[in-house]
């Protein structure tokens, strides 16, 4: 992917190409790793791509990453 293509990828288009990258997985690719390979895949670094995640990508993305211990766990009140 060249710098123009990256120009007119939007959030939207983004989010859709993960999601695929996610269902190809069959369960075992994480919403991270998507992300990772695919910027493995496009020669791009990771930080290039931070524009393009979407609120409702970082909320898949989130509990992963906390599951994980990459993100701190937020106190939440019993329901």
């Amino acid at each position: 992917m060249n710098l123009e293509e990256l120009a007119v990828m939007t959030p939207k288009k983004f989010a859709i190409k993960i999601e695929e990258l996610v269902k190809l997985g069959n369960g075992q690719t994480t919403y991270m790793d998507a992300i990772l390979d695919y910027c493995e895949k496009h020669s791009m670094e990771p930080d290039a791509v931070a524009p393009l995640i979407s609120k409702p990508l970082k909320e898949k993305i989130l509990p992963n990453e906390i599951q994980l211990n990459f993100l701190p766990r937020v106190a939440t009140l019993p329901i």
